[in-house]
């Protein structure tokens, strides 16, 4: 069953060797992430899992020790999602940047709690298939804790990737209201179609989810909610 959940923006830009110069933009996300982080560690779960979007190349699942890198962005930093298990060789696909971003955060916060594995989702994943997904998820452990990686919408201003659109406002209001009070219903209904014109990366992530918490009686809190860059971010932690 689903111990806790925190929710964590994914750009890269999160991680201050990325953003060089800008990094001090994102402090406050960083900040919020750490607690959502300590709310997983508080739960004491037998089984942590990374979960964001990826591309057709970097879906399903991904061991523990998996690697990532950012040298895509021209910083020669490595990480890996947790640590190889004693025996095994080290697992050579190379995460997608959500995951590493994800695989950054725990490194950060110097985890240890619970053996970490990770889970690349299309972002095309219809939403009944995105459930099916959270509760096998749910199921593979007595206590199972999620790190959901996401983005909000990326037009929230004429500047963001996606330029401007007036609906992106209300979307990402929408979806920090249903993270903040972990409505499973409401994640579960976010349109699909809308969030892929908002270019919002996090859709699928969320009903995930969504489909892991249902049952476990978990409530959320909004640690924080902001758009930066014309992109939604938002950072949850559910216990």
């Amino acid at each position: 069953m689903l111990a806790a959940a925190a929710v964590c923006p994914c750009p890269p830009l999160l991680v201050p060797e990325v953003a060089a110069g800008a990094a001090p933009e994102l402090d406050p996300a960083r900040a919020a992430c750490v607690d959502a982080l300590g709310v997983l560690a508080a739960a004491r779960p037998d089984l942590l899992i990374v979960v964001g979007p990826a591309g057709p190349g970097a879906r399903g699942p991904f061991p523990a020790g998996s690697p990532g890198s950012f040298a895509g962005f021209g910083v020669d930093l490595t990480v890996r999602l947790g640590e190889v298990p004693a025996g095994s060789s080290a697992p050579a696909r190379p995460l997608p940047e959500s995951l590493a971003v994800g695989a950054w955060l725990l490194a950060r916060a110097r985890w240890a709690g619970a053996p970490v594995e990770g889970l690349g989702v299309g972002e095309p994943l219809a939403a009944d298939r995105c459930a099916q997904a959270g509760r096998d998820l749910a199921g593979r452990a007595d206590r199972v804790a999620l790190l959901v990686m996401g983005d909000g919408s990326a037009c929230r201003t004429v500047k963001a990737p996606g330029y401007l659109d007036e609906r992106a406002i209300d979307f990402d209001t929408a979806v920090a209201r249903a993270l903040g009070g972990a409505d499973l219903a409401a994640l579960g209904a976010l349109d699909e179609s809308l969030a892929y014109e908002l270019k919002a990366a996090g859709r699928a992530p969320w009903q995930v989810l969504a489909g892991a918490a249902q049952g476990a009686g978990l409530g959320g809190q909004l640690l924080y909610e902001e758009a930066p860059y014309g992109v939604g971010y938002a950072v949850a932690a559910w216990s």
